[in-house]
């Protein structure tokens, strides 16, 4: 039996980017794909203009992509599963499955089918906003695409049911068998460059590199041959524990490492309050972050021209980084201030290189086995790639899954706990612009890109905005029920009226203020882009 991190690639793209230009349907949801990911918005365009895809659009604001778009349907947050599933409802109600790929390659296939039933056209379109034409026509145009992509990023996962809303996309792919082809598949788009890369190295509280479990005792003996006794048998904490567990004396001492959750995380009172109260923190970046400024350590880290290295990307793609120029000042890369660190502390091995410290990641982990330096020269190499003479992986799952069978999970529908009300009565999504990335600590340093956007703004609709008697660029007060900002307004008819969205990026309207701690019981992603506010005009 296959999970759904295994069965769809640990959260990694199961397909390539370049297939996206070759796939008949495109079903993107949750994702600014044009403005986050430009070069696979680019392809996703280009797969329209040249080759005529038919490309599905999902978002509460009507992003660039769907100019594009054959179907545009403005789904209300927090509403995805519901939506989902009555895309499923419609596909298992008019016999538009794969039949044969169901009786083959799935399994939990009835119990599934039983979970949807209610998730009718009709019920679903009083919770989303679509209507009941368009979750048809969504269904019957992905379904009977000869290949057909999915496509989705965060606003699928920051949710309260973040983790079901990827086992429903994961079944939508399983349901019509658009997995373990070219140009299908369940894709999603990592947040930053190095994210996937991170990801694989062991960068989660409860793997070691390569996803490999904890719990396996031959994966444990394994790695503690190489590292020592206990460094490799206990679970760690998640974010939101370790902010927490500052506070409640059970946490000492944080580490933040080229993060700065001073202005990425949500409850920002919260996690200053944390930051605090910590004996020491210790912070490694290449700019003075929010963060670092309440450090009691900083490590300056060398930039990426600056090191020599690999990244590893959304579609699996290892790739070779090296260095220009000499690090600046007193900075260093960052595998040499771990390697000096787990010197001082006690550790033994012996790295004079990145080559070196691959050598090892390839002899661990099974998926990097025959990715080394020199294989790295031209364009990379997909993983998984297990041996020497094995050319890497373009597209996961081709005859099975790789714990067996792929499972049909059940998803049962459940509101967020944030909803309008008479005090709150506009739905808050949190996002990012194309100009701006992740908190602005590199691109507001920028002259030409802070010229663009040097400030945060709140979109609203018109409809809402004339409601409120606000102008564009008027001073406005947003609240929720944890704390408050102050921006200005940009009027536009591309949101949904009820909605309001607000970028992250700017710490004078640290948008994360207002964000409660609300998240995915499974996985403990914040819930980013559902929060009930009130605006008010400042004078």
């Amino acid at each position: 039996m296959a999970s759904l991190a295994t069965a769809f690639g640990s959260g990694a793209m199961t397909n390539s980017i370049s297939e996206l230009e070759d796939s008949e349907v495109i079903f993107v949801i949750g994702s600014n794909t044009t403005e986050q990911h430009p070069l696979i918005g680019m392809r996703i365009a280009d797969a329209v203009k040249k080759h005529g895809a038919k490309l599905i659009v999902a978002d509460p604001r009507k992003i660039p992509l769907a100019e594009y778009a054959s179907i545009y349907a403005p789904i209300r947050p927090g509403s995805n599963l519901a939506f989902i599933n009555g895309i499923l409802n419609v596909i298992l109600n008019e016999n538009l499955m794969n039949l044969d790929f169901i009786e083959n390659r799935t399994e939990g296939f009835e119990e599934f089918k039983a979970s949807i039933q209610k998730y009718t056209p009709e019920y679903v379109a009083a919770i989303s906003g679509v209507t009941e034409d368009t979750i048809r026509e969504i269904a019957r145009t992905y379904a009977k695409g000869k290949t057909a992509s999915i496509v989705y990023a965060m606003g699928i996962t920051q949710h309260l049911t973040g983790t079901k809303n990827v086992g429903a996309l994961a079944n939508l792919a399983l349901l019509t068998g658009q997995i373990g082809r070219e140009s299908t598949g369940v894709n999603p788009l990592r947040g930053q460059n190095n994210v996937q890369g991170a990801c694989d190295m062991g960068a989660l509280p409860n793997t070691l590199p390569g996803y490999q479990k904890l719990k396996n005792e031959k994966v444990v003996e394994k790695f503690s041959k190489l590292w020592g006794e206990g460094y490799a048998s206990e679970e760690g904490l998640t974010l939101g524990e370790m902010m927490d567990g500052a506070i409640d004396g059970s946490v000492k001492s944080l580490f933040i490492m080229a993060e700065n959750p001073m202005l990425s995380d949500p409850n920002l009172k919260h996690v200053q309050e944390s930051l605090e109260s910590l004996e020491l923190l210790i912070v490694q970046d290449i700019f003075m972050s929010e963060t670092a400024k309440l450090a009691h350590v900083i490590l300056p880290g060398a930039s990426f021209i600056e090191k020599d290295g690999t990244f590893t990307n959304t579609e699996r793609r290892v790739q070779r980084v090296r260095k220009a120029i000499e690090p600046v000042g007193n900075s260093k890369a960052d595998w040499e201030i771990l390697y000096d660190l787990m010197k001082v502390m006690g550790y033994k091995g012996e790295y004079a290189s990145p080559a070196e410290v691959m050598e090892e990641i390839r002899t661990l982990v099974p998926s990097y086995g025959g990715i080394t330096f020199d294989r790295l020269n031209k364009d990379g190499l997909q993983w998984p790639c297990p041996d020497l003479n094995h050319p890497g992986t373009t597209y996961l799952h081709k005859d099975k899954f790789s714990h067996g069978l792929g499972k049909f999970t059940v998803n049962e529908y459940e509101a967020s706990k944030e909803q309008s009300s008479a005090e709150y009565p506009y739905i808050l999504t949190t996002g990012r612009i194309q100009q701006h990335y992740h908190t602005g600590t590199m691109t507001r340093r920028s002259w030409a890109l802070d010229r663009e956007f040097p400030h945060g703004y709140m979109e609203i609709n018109p409809q809402d905005a004339e409601k409120l008697g606000l102008r564009q660029r008027s001073k406005i007060k947003v609240s929720s029920s944890i704390g408050s900002i102050v921006t200005e307004v940009n009027i536009t008819d591309k949101i949904t009226p009820g909605v309001v969205f607000v970028p992250f990026h700017f710490r004078e309207a640290a948008v994360n203020r207002l964000i409660g701690k609300n998240m995915d019981p499974v996985v403990q992603i914040p819930e980013y882009k559902v929060c009930a506010v009130k605006i008010e005009g400042v004078r």
